[in-house]
């Protein structure tokens, strides 16, 4: 069987390359003309702090795809999900099935569109980089988690968690949407610490009013994933006990919180996230309303008040549209917020 990668940018390519390392028949699709025809000429490199490996591949332009489909790894960024699902859906075969490899919590289009029963879910924590056409840095090691929409252990998912091994250990669990959720509202922390150019574990060692903000936005996604049922699992360097105590005003769990994280990135090759990459670097739009946005709207439709994500999430087009730049006085009203609200 095919596997096909729909985007082909830093999670799907290193996701092809250790896939088409193993021996496995991949297909790596990307919207990028010039990125397609550099894996075609010279195969995909990836670049990680143990060296370089180049592998050959194969590769196509989305508008090239023209068979049946078995098995989709869908890693495009979570604002272009519904127009690869207009290109997926009708290829898609009946015993098909797509796999978000992305953040967010895509399953649920995903699955609105295709069904339930054909969609997988996964927890993607490791990190990577586009560098260039052809070139890819594989940041660092991270949790992979996989699961049905259900909950149900089935042997379909158990063979495609030994298939994606070979890329990195991969569990399986009966609560893909605690972990979907746990990575949505990590992620919204993350957003906070792209506001600046600065590396990660700077932004979360900045100061006790930087941290306080870190943690009430992480507490405004609890309220939600509460509301909404959720059983929020711990991941790698993200353990929703520690933010629950740091927001009831436990210092020593917010400080292990912010250590956890700090520790986390200076072990990385990758000391940023993708967030600061596509504002300072790729000068493009985030993923701020496939994250942030779907947060607060699910947040505010069970009447929990955002109003930090909400804050941010305008921090974060104002510098997706160039009407401020990455400064460190931008987490100033954030922090103004939180203390507001402990008060």
């Amino acid at each position: 069987m095919t596997i096909t990668i729909y985007g082909a940018g830093a999670i799907g390519g290193v996701t092809g390359a250790a896939l088409a390392r193993a021996g496995h028949d991949v297909l790596l699709v990307d919207r990028a003309e010039d990125h397609v025809a550099a894996m075609n000429a010279h195969g995909l490199a990836i670049e990680s702090r143990e060296g370089s490996v180049t592998v050959p591949v194969r590769a196509l332009t989305r508008g090239a795809l023209d068979h049946e489909l078995g098995l989709v790894l869908l890693a495009v960024k979570s604002q272009d999900t519904s127009a690869a699902l207009e290109v997926l859906t009708p290829r898609l075969a009946e015993a098909g099935a797509i796999v978000s490899l992305q953040n967010g919590l895509n399953e649920e289009l995903i699955a609105e569109k295709i069904g339930a029963p054909r969609t997988v879910g996964c927890l993607v924590n490791w990190a990577a980089d586009w560098v260039a056409p052809g070139r890819i840095l594989h940041g660092g090691h991270g949790a992979f988690v996989l699961g049905e929409l259900d909950g149900r252990i089935t042997p379909r998912v158990r063979e495609l968690a030994r298939l994606l091994s070979a890329v990195e250990e991969t569990p399986v669990t009966d609560n893909i949407w605690g972990y979907k959720w746990a990575k949505l509202i990590y992620g919204a922390l993350l957003f906070g610490t792209a506001v600046v150019d600065a590396h990660v574990y700077e932004v979360v060692e900045r100061s006790a009013g930087v941290q306080a903000a870190l943690v009430g936005i992480v507490g405004e996604g609890m309220a939600a994933s509460d509301k909404a049922g959720v059983r929020l699992e711990a991941f790698d360097e993200f353990d929703p006990t520690w933010y629950r105590a740091a927001v009831a005003g436990d210092s020593s769990a917010c400080a292990h919180a912010m250590t956890a994280i700090a520790t986390h990135y200076r072990a990385h090759t990758k000391t940023k996230t993708g967030i600061w990459r596509d504002l300072a670097v790729r000068r493009r739009k985030t993923e701020v309303d496939g994250q942030l946005g779907v947060l607060i709207r699910k947040g505010e439709a069970f009447g929990v008040a955002m109003p930090l994500m909400r804050k941010l999430s305008e921090l974060i087009r104002d510098l997706e549209d160039g009407r401020r730049e990455m400064a460190w006085e931008n987490l100033d009203p954030l922090v103004a917020l939180a203390q507001g609200s402990s008060r």
